[in-house]
């Protein structure tokens, strides 16, 4: 098993073995219990069914990319049932001036989960001072402190991302992701005293980035092409660290085949419309997360993937098949094909990873430009709410009763909205097919 920062579950599955064999193991185990430790904080964060989880941020957010990853894998891959999320991402957001809105137009919403990433514009470009870190320290302090008095049942306090190491050319790199690196052990601290969970984003995206470069080469940017500003494949980083924060089991489904009787059974969510030897016709009503694009493109998440046990822990669509007639077998589906041993199929294999192109691919598609298009939206009414309902408060206080509706209509305008989307998300059939291969 690999002892990797960019692999937590090996690392719990590590720690579980040492604990029971001897003090002569102690330090192995203390080093795993801190490399887990980079990941989250001892707070468990779990999703219930009905959440509405806020995703809060600065521009990064704001991008629509991980917080659109986030939604479109609740509401399709269903962790747990009718979820919903919006993106309240902001161009040049801060700790603090998210702390002087949030009352306006972050709390009105009544968010049951919130998810926080600030930190990329609180420190600067220069080494970090006294003074930045201690305004970056009582802002998320209190921030967090102000969610939990309005009712928020759940936090997740996110450290901010990382900079690329070749892209980013306005200031040194080195210097920067240190500030950041000093901000994600502040924000570790924040969500300690205030007993939520955390999650560090800036050593992840490190971790994989480095590993990406090796791979593809040093210009093959992982925080953006401005070096700040992540395409899809530091969005996906992004979006896989926050979903484990948020307790996503990753458990899509399992269908379980016997060749040779024929039948099968589906896990929760899956439904056997028919069965024989050589083909299974499924109705799901969970879909795998699907990833499109060149995987050798930054805009493409699939090329980061090698290096991101997304599927492991996040996408698992179980293939078992028991009593394979024949050593080697051919899996077709979606219109692919590929050749596994009896072995593997009787271990099970994840359909998600195994066969990136599938019949969910269309739909995944069409629902998440759907989210993009509602998060649009979502950023759109926040920022109506703050500069223009919160700009004629102060002006024209005699009509507060208006600006109370209009803003009460806009809350309604975004929910319905969120579910217009989650309406979309339709059961799918596909069909699985499985010959002996030669």
């Amino acid at each position: 098993m690999k002892i990797s920062p960019s692999n937590p579950r090996n690392l719990s599955g590590l720690r579980h073995w040492f604990s029971g064999r001897g003090h002569a193991l102690t330090l192995c185990l203390s080093l795993i219990c801190a490399l887990e430790g980079l990941y989250a904080s001892n707070t468990r964060v779990e999703l219930k069914s009905g959440d509405f989880v806020a995703i809060c941020g600065d521009s990064i957010t704001q991008q629509q990319l991980y917080s659109a990853f986030i939604e479109s894998y609740l509401l399709m891959c269903k962790p747990e049932p009718d979820l919903e999320a919006m993106c309240m991402g902001w161009s040049g957001e801060t700790s603090l001036t998210f702390l002087k809105r949030m009352d306006n137009d972050a709390i009105p919403f009544q968010p049951s989960v919130v998810t926080l990433c600030f930190g990329m514009n609180d420190g600067g470009h220069t080494p970090l001072n006294a003074k930045d870190a201690s305004r970056y320290r009582d802002c998320m302090t209190q921030i967090v402190e102000n969610f939990q008095k309005a009712g928020t049942r759940a936090i997740v306090v996110g450290s901010p991302g990382a900079v690329d190491t070749v892209a980013h050319t306005k200031s040194d790199p080195a210097i920067r992701n240190d500030n950041l690196k000093q901000l994600t052990v502040i924000a570790k601290e924040v969500a300690s005293k205030t007993g939520t969970g955390f999650v560090d984003i800036h050593s992840l995206m490190l971790d994989v980035m480095a590993k990406a470069k090796a791979k593809f080469g040093s210009s093959y940017h992982v925080a953006g092409a401005d070096g700040v500003h992540p395409a899809a494949n530091g969005h996906i980083i992004m979006a896989y660290a926050f979903l484990k924060a948020l307790g996503c089991h990753g458990e899509i489904g399992t269908i379980t085949v016997d060749g040779k009787t024929g039948t099968a059974e589906g896990s929760t969510g899956h439904k056997i419309l028919s069965s024989s030897a050589g083909k299974v016709e499924v109705e799901s009503e969970k879909y795998p997360f699907c990833f499109a694009g060149d995987p050798t493109s930054p805009d493409s998440p699939r090329g980061v993937l090698e290096f991101l046990p997304f599927n492991q822990d996040l996408n698992r669509f179980n293939l078992v098949v028991k009593n394979a007639p024949s050593a080697r077998m051919k899996v077709i589906w979606g219109g692919q094909a590929k050749v596994f041993s009896a072995a593997e199929l009787e271990r099970g294999i994840n359909l998600a990873s195994e066969f990136p192109e599938n019949p969910f691919c269309e739909p995944f598609s069409k629902i998440q430009r759907a989210v993009v298009a509602q998060q649009s939206f979502d950023v759109k009414a926040v920022k109506f709410m703050q500069h223009s309902i919160m700009y004629w408060k102060e002006g024209l206080p005699e009509f507060a009763d208006d600006y109370k509706k209009l803003s009460e209509a806009l809350i309604q305008k975004t929910e319905t909205e969120r579910k217009k989307v989650g309406a979309m998300v339709k059961p799918v059939k596909h069909t699985i097919a499985l010959e002996e291969a030669s």
